[in-house]
């Protein structure tokens, strides 16, 4: 018997297949089924799926196919319906629609019914501040800080990824949940069911898992808008060595190039870096150097490029981009992106990426304005080798991270990252550590990151950071500022990555663009500040074996505390405290002139606070002081010792 179940009226064709445990894969589309349109999901893995008329049952999921053609899922072990098809009207648009966009392509609009209670996590990265997704219209359109990932996961026990990197948008309305395509082939959607934390693992069996964080990259990250020079960098990096202050990594940003296409060094203000290189390594530091998309007309790459359609084109008019600074002239230039859908593109890139940096000893690169950053940002009027801008543009950040990943596999890296602006389904698989965009300084900024990292968690990329301090301004002299610094570092000691970094005051631009700022190291924010920032460091150093082995279980590190507590329905209320893996609960402190925090302590454990040993049952808010020093930060029960031990020792 076929595992395939196939339903057909007129032109109309709709498929439900296995793939994976626990799940399926749904396609409809008119005339046919495209197998092998651009998508995140790898090849299914052999399941023991049965189809019997019209259900297909895999495991806990069992779906129907009603004689007109609507769909429903339900849980097999439960009974509960999980999610439906339904349409906006008893005629037309029916629950799936096809309008048609010329070229063999539609606008295409899927339906499904709503339910009061339902939330929705996941989704990408996003700065509107909410954990809980319900009631949103999110775009499906990668910007700076707007991170476009498909997935959510639901509180009715099933995720849902919409394979498809088409422009659009999702509606996750009181009267119906709607996912929109401007311009694709068909409808093509992933179902799983399960508890969150199965469903997050289902997710990444096929769309790929993440590797091994290097070891270099769960220190201290080191950065600012920006060191100038090889000396500047050097000179920051041996400061860190005379304090004795622990130091993973130091990013050497952007323009340390003649221009944009070069992928090289200004050999004026970086003339040796492979001593600069040599001298950071004999240090323990890791050197992470940006790349960018652009390609300037000025760059030695330009014209080769363009005449080997390796460009990025465009449907109507000149094949540029966005307007950027570049070479000795104070007016922007008009500059194009390389295409990183074609894979001739990524060679030719990351051949001069190797050439340049590689021989250097650099092999850990920070993959800036990767969305791509088009100004203005019409990326329906990108054209690409995977097809129109409209069709496939959310695709490019995460080819752009396949690059990278592919070739330095293929050079013997066995340790990958890349630490990426923007992703999209599967990015997670080529080492993509997301950051959160360029966010303002402020307290409010600081509460958005946390739902954000957590959404973000939730949509299947465990690496993930911030910008300690937020990059837009901050004046390390402004006592205002110290304290949003301090918390905000708090905040980043529990993040995948610990990454300080910023534009400061005061700030300098060229042509509407940073160019320079102030400073940005612990020592810059006086000496009130730099004890805490000092125990910080030290907290992250011991932390640093937990980490790895909570990140080897499969799971996000920054967990909602519902998806360790998923039968706890005061769990799923709480957006400002997470878990730090399996056993530490973590309650930022986001707010100024704070001194005590209320926290919600999970139901099914006993709760130590860190800093004064005492034990809470689970199932209650507690209210525990958070003097400037102190971030609240409690031990799940059997993890008090030789976890605790990390939080009290004494250097």
């Amino acid at each position: 018997m076929s595992k395939q179940l196939t339903w057909r009226q007129g032109h109309h064709v709709l498929t439900v297949e296995p793939w994976g445990a626990d799940s399926v894969r749904v396609r409809a589309g008119l005339h046919r089924i495209e197998p092998d349109l651009p998508g995140a999901l790898l090849p299914p893995p052999e399941t023991p799926a049965t189809v019997d008329g019209a259900a297909i049952v895999n495991g806990r999921l069992r779906v129907e196919i009603s004689a007109d053609g609507l769909l429903t899922a339900w849980r097999t072990d439960t009974g509960e319906e999980l999610l439906r098809e339904e349409p906006a009207h008893f005629w037309w648009p029916g629950a799936r629609h096809f309008e048609a966009a010329g070229g063999g392509t539609y606008r295409i609009e899927q339906r499904f019914r709503a339910h009061d209670g339902e939330r929705f996590y996941g989704l990408g990265q996003h700065g509107h501040g909410r954990l809980d997704q319900k009631g949103m219209v999110l775009e499906l359109r990668q910007r700076n800080g707007e991170v476009s990932i498909p997935f959510t996961v639901s509180s009715r026990g099933y995720g849902l990824l919409w394979n498809n990197p088409a422009l659009g948008r999702v509606e996750l309305a009181a009267n119906g949940t709607r996912w929109v395509a401007d311009q694709a082939r068909q409808i093509d959607y992933w179902l799983t069911a399960g508890e969150p934390a199965e469903v997050l693992r289902r997710y990444a069996d096929v769309t790929g898992h993440a590797p091994e964080l290097p070891a270099w990259a769960s220190g201290l990250w080191q950065s600012k808008l920006r060191y100038t020079s090889q000396e500047e960098l050097l000179e920051v990096a041996r400061e860190y060595a005379r304090r004795e202050l622990p130091l993973s990594v130091i990013v050497v940003d952007y323009l340390h190039w003649k221009h944009l296409g070069d992928w090289d060094w200004d050999a004026t203000a970086w003339p040796d870096p492979q001593a600069m290189t040599g001298e950071l390594k004999a240090l323990g530091v890791e050197p992470v150097v940006s790349v960018w998309p652009s390609v300037s007309p000025l760059s030695a790459s330009y014209a080769a490029m363009r005449d080997a359609g390796l460009l990025a084109a465009t449907d109507h008019g000149p094949a540029v981009h966005a307007d950027w600074p570049d070479g000795p002239t104070e007016a922007p230039i008009a500059v194009a992106f390389y295409d990183a859908t074609d894979p001739r593109a990524r060679d030719f890139v990351w051949d001069r990426v190797h050439r340049h940096y590689g021989r250097a000893g650099i092999r850990a690169f920070w993959l800036d304005a990767c969305e791509p950053e088009t100004r203005p940002g019409h990326q329906h009027n990108l054209n690409l080798a995977a097809g129109p801008g409209a069709e496939v543009a959310n695709l490019y950040p995460r080819e752009h991270t396949r690059g990278a990943y592919e070739h330095l596999r293929a050079q013997g890296e066995t340790e990958v990252l890349s630490l990426v602006r923007s992703a999209w389904a599967g990015s997670q698989r080529y080492g993509a550590a997301l950051w959160s965009g360029d966010i303002p300084a402020t307290f409010d900024a600081l509460a958005m990151s946390v739902r954000a990292g957590l959404n973000t968690a939730m949509s299947g990329i465990p690496w993930w950071t911030t910008d300690v301090g937020g990059f837009h301004g901050g004046d390390p002299n402004d006592p205002d500022y110290r304290e949003l610094l301090v918390r905000w570092f708090q905040f980043g000691v529990f993040c995948p990555l610990l990454r300080l970094h910023g534009h400061r005051e005061p700030r300098t631009d060229r042509a509407g663009v940073g160019v320079g700022g102030g400073p940005n190291e612990p020592w810059s924010y006086g000496p009130g500040v730099y004890p805490i920032l000092e125990r910080l460091i030290r907290l992250r150093e011991r932390l640093r074996p937990y980490l790895h082995e909570q990140l080897r279980t499969g799971l996000p590190l920054m967990r909602p505390l519902f998806l360790e507590f998923p039968h706890d329905p005061a769990a799923w209320d709480v957006d400002d405290a997470y878990l730090f893996g399996r056993d530490l609960l973590v309650a930022p402190v986001t707010t100024p002139a704070t001194t005590h925090r209320e926290v919600y302590l999970p139901a099914g454990a006993t709760w130590t606070h860190t800093d004064t040993g005492t034990t809470f049952p689970g199932g209650r808010h507690v209210t525990v002081a958070a003097p400037l020093a102190q971030i609240p930060v409690f031990l799940r029960d059997d993890a008090r010792r030789p976890l605790f031990d990390q939080f009290v020792k004494e250097e």
